[in-house]
């Protein structure tokens, strides 16, 4: 029997346990395969490990999307992780190429995949507290929510999840330097069930010079005796 002999569930069954390339590569092969590439049920679930991933066209997004993970490891990638004033201009240089890639996709997300269930975002440097609000209020049955590394992330995104995270059981800032323990308690006291991990967020160094932080706190001081 040939392939093409099958019914489609066998053909997305046999589809789904291809990566994406070989998804995209046997599709080529005839209009039948490439229907069942189409099919949205194929897409239930996705991951990304480098920014041209996200560009490319070899995945479908759309409502059956429920499990979306991009995580971001290579040397090249983490320099986006480095303070913004402790970068060279050959480093902000290669920040600037590629800003606002997942911020984008993300928002591609919010308009096509109302029913997220569980987002993970290793590493995305440029993700931003908006981007995560927009997310929460586009998909409310997101359940889990994982966040590390991503070190534009503040008590803003806290915030949000007391607000909009209603479905929401698991929530990872794990390595978010601009998270406070301020913001965690809150989260906390008012979302006691949510399983919560901040593995070193609120101890790490935030994104101010040190000489900055040391003027302000002077400044207050100042007030103080005043």
């Amino acid at each position: 029997m040939h392939i093409t002999q099958l019914n489609r569930e066998c053909l997305l069954h046999l589809f789904s346990f291809l990566d994406k390339n070989s998804r995209k590569s046997l599709a080529k092969t005839c209009h039948k395969l490439l229907e069942v590439f189409q099919d949205p049920l194929l897409w239930s679930l996705l991951n990304f490990h480098s920014p041209a991933e996200l560009k490319k066209d070899n995945f479908l997004l759309g409502p059956a999307l429920k499990y979306l993970s991009i995580c971001w490891y290579s040397e090249r990638v983490k320099v986006c992780n480095i303070e913004d004033w402790m970068k060279n201009s050959l480093q902000k240089d290669f920040c600037n190429r590629h800003e606002n890639t997942v911020s984008d996709f993300l928002l591609e997300v919010c308009n096509r995949c109302p029913n997220l269930l569980s987002l993970t975002l290793s590493g995305c440097g440029h993700v931003t507290d908006d981007c995560i609000l927009l997310l929460l209020m586009n998909c409310p049955n997101l359940k889990t929510l994982k966040l590390e590394n991503c070190v534009r992330i503040t008590d803003q995104t806290l915030e949000a999840v007391t607000l909009y995270g209603g479905s929401l059981q698991t929530l990872h800032v794990d390595f978010c330097r601009n998270i406070t323990q301020t913001g965690l308690e809150r989260v906390r006291e008012k979302c006691p069930s949510v399983m919560l991990r901040a593995e070193r967020s609120a101890n790490m160094i935030p994104d101010s010079k040190p000489e900055k932080k040391l003027m302000v706190e002077t400044a207050s001081r100042k007030l103080v005796q005043l």
